[in-house]
């Protein structure tokens, strides 16, 4: 669990508004949390700006990979003459023009390349555009000790979010009733008229409450064959598929689709999408193939989107303040809609 931090003048300034919103514990266990945010791409712009204002301890951004054409579509943290250059060193300036009073830090190496033990030394790890096997490794690895763990990506239209958080514990605040009163009126013999009028005050108190999180791993092996949770695939986003999908191709590609390959990527995802879903045991129907033109690039859009959920969920992780997304939070943008969904034991 994070410790609190002492507040400054200078930061009680500068978060008042924060402070006023979500209280001043809250804001003290954000500015004692380290973050690790892995993957600098549209998404991870995005995230970054939020945690950074927020108003945490320490941001480390990890990314291997070199600015591309593409990154001047969705990451406002880089120029265009960053092409070419690594993208955590040239992320590092802007993110730090941001806030001032947080620490932000580049790391160049791969993620893969990183011992275990240098993610425990983070409160937080926000993995991005990463391979599904990547994540479940630095998922178990949080997990065991007891560091919270978000990982999302975007592909085109279509964007996610997961997170786990183990046993996490926040407070909420609810509407409790006070007081019932009842008003009897009287007709004009001086008895008791028919109808009553009653009267309900509230009061907002502060509860504490929990919830249970398990591993990326167990959500994304989910057997749909099982009728327990077939009986749930009607209420499942589709986007769930879909991101199975194109995880499924980074895993195989150790690439993500691109737009200069996209005729031969579409083709291959739609091989992909009839394996995938065979394997889940789940009917090809539940996605179409129209989502094979859609997901290529970042859009902007829904990096905003997506990463403005991602950044608000890691905030009330850490801050301890409201009840978590708890699991999946899917962006679709061909149907505009959002949706947040658990599943997994």
């Amino acid at each position: 669990m994070v410790e609190q931090a002492v507040i400054t003048e200078d930061e009680a300034a500068l978060y008042d508004r924060q402070i006023r919103l979500w209280g001043l514990d809250a804001q003290r266990r954000l500015r004692a949390s380290k973050v690790l945010l892995i993957g600098l791409r549209g998404l991870g712009a995005e995230v970054a700006k939020n945690i950074v204002l927020s108003g945490v301890k320490s941001v480390t951004l990890l990314d291997d990979t070199v600015v591309s054409e593409e990154d001047s579509c969705s990451n406002f943290l880089v120029a265009r003459e960053d092409v070419g250059k690594n993208r955590a060193q040239c992320s590092l300036d802007r993110t730090q023009l941001l806030n001032p009073m947080v620490e932000v830090t580049a790391d160049t190496d791969s993620v893969d390349s990183k011992p275990d033990d240098f993610f425990t030394k983070f409160d937080v790890v926000c993995a991005l555009c990463c391979k599904p096997t990547v994540l479940v490794r630095i998922n178990k690895i949080c997990s065991e000790n007891k560091i919270k763990f978000f990982c999302g990506d975007v592909f085109g239209y279509y964007g996610y979010m997961f997170s786990d958080l183990g046993f996490h514990e926040y407070a909420e605040e609810v509407q409790k009733k006070t007081q019932t009163s009842t008003t009897t009126t009287t007709d004009a013999d001086g008895e008791p008229a028919s109808k009553k009028s009653k009267t309900e005050e509230f009061e907002t108190v502060v509860v504490k409450n929990s919830a249970k999180f398990c591993c990326l791993g167990e959500a994304l092996d989910v057997d749909w064959k099982i009728p327990a949770n077939s009986k749930k695939l009607k209420r499942t986003p589709s986007t769930y598929f879909i991101m199975k999908v194109l995880n499924q191709f980074m895993e195989q590609e150790s690439r993500r689709p691109a737009v200069n390959t996209s005729t031969e990527d579409s083709s291959l995802l739609c091989k992909l999408k009839s394996e995938v879903l065979d394997k889940s045991g789940v009917t090809s129907d539940i996605i179409d193939d129209e989502f094979t033109q859609k997901c290529f690039a970042e859009l902007s859009p829904v990096c905003a989107i997506v990463g403005g959920v991602l950044g608000q969920e890691i905030i009330k992780a850490v801050s301890h303040k409201d009840p978590p997304h708890n699991n999946f939070f899917f962006y679709n943008g061909v149907e505009g809609s959002g949706l947040v969904d658990k599943i997994g034991s």
